[in-house]
């Protein structure tokens, strides 16, 4: 038995290698958008649109893979009833900026493993983060810095980065601000012998 990570993202990659889980990264191989497209106009909370959208790429990888266990992960951006997609362009990524400037907003990371096709442990967490207020010379000299890598993160910043200036305040796990809450995930695992207790 081995762990599939159905994501191809660089962030989730590096925390599980930085710490030292055994994987197999695979592409989940859904129409993300559209399905995440579909369960928003339903009106669903960020917290069911991350956990759903973390079940249904686990759920794919593991009808392929019944043998293992599939680990699907989102990550949802939130302001009130607002969700926050990935950013198309450098002015969209500004509009988000804008928006969440001298707010706080919600990351919510969902974690789901699947074995056999059916969902076997779920996590979801959420932290809190209070962005600063910021001039708009700060925010051209940020995207000129940050684009088009931010292209990819939903809020249009990466933490780990130049993104950091733009808070005063995170309440929450840095791991779940990264996109998977790595420590509960970590304990499920030794658990399931797929690390060392």
């Amino acid at each position: 038995m081995g762990l599939i990570l159905a994501s191809q993202s660089a962030s989730r990659r590096a925390m599980l290698e930085a710490a030292g889980v055994p994987f197999t990264p695979m592409a989940a191989g859904i129409d993300e958008e559209a399905a995440k497209a579909a369960l928003t106009a339903e009106g669903i909370s960020a917290r069911n649109l991350a956990d759903a959208l973390a079940e249904l790429k686990a759920t794919k990888l593991s009808r392929r893979f019944p043998q293992d266990l599939v680990l699907g992960c989102d990550q949802v951006a939130s302001l009130g009833a607002r969700i926050f997609d990935k950013a198309g362009s450098r002015e969209e990524a500004a509009e988000q900026l804008r928006a969440l400037a001298g707010e706080t907003h919600s990351q919510t990371s969902a974690a789901v493993i699947c074995e056999g096709g059916q969902p076997v442990w779920r996590h979801i967490d959420v932290a809190k983060l209070a962005m600063r207020d910021f001039s708009g010379d700060f925010l051209d000299a940020y995207l000129d810095e940050e684009w088009p890598a931010v292209g990819g993160c939903a809020g249009g910043y990466r933490i780990e980065g130049p993104g950091a200036q733009l808070f005063t305040r995170i309440d929450g796990s840095h791991f779940t601000v990264l996109g998977l809450p790595l420590l509960p995930l970590l304990d499920y695992l030794r658990v399931r012998g797929v690390m060392r207790a």
